[in-house]
């Protein structure tokens, strides 16, 4: 059995699909709207992120965050860089749980974690 999709709650659809695009390299299914945007990856995930409810809050649970592989600590270092680059606040890379890693809060305030 696979993991079809996975539904992001989010208060921008529109900002949080082009933080997607630009950091990870998502592209858009279908057209997207202000509530509802169906994106797909090279490796073949599929990510929805939505405000159906048009909620102006997004809450999730304290530890909840997604994760994204790199193929080495180099990669996760170079993540690292553009982001500070960016503008983003994050600690820097440090051994953790067997991995090389990193956590920051994307738009709308999605802890994502970067790894190797």
């Amino acid at each position: 059995m696979n993991l079809n999709h996975i539904n992001l709650p989010v208060v921008n659809v529109p900002q949080t699909q082009a933080f997607f695009e630009e950091y990870f390299g998502f592209r858009p299914f279908s057209k997207p709207s202000a509530v509802l945007a169906v994106m797909h990856n090279n490796s073949g995930m599929v990510l929805t992120i939505s405000n159906l409810d048009r909620a102006a809050e997004v809450h999730y649970p304290e530890h909840f965050h997604i994760g994204f592989i790199q193929e080495s600590t180099a990669a996760v270092d170079t993540f690292y860089q553009r982001l500070i680059a960016d503008g983003f606040e994050a600690d820097p890379p440090r051994r953790f749980h067997g991995s090389w890693t990193f956590y920051f809060r994307a738009p709308g305030g999605l802890l994502i974690e970067i790894l190797a």
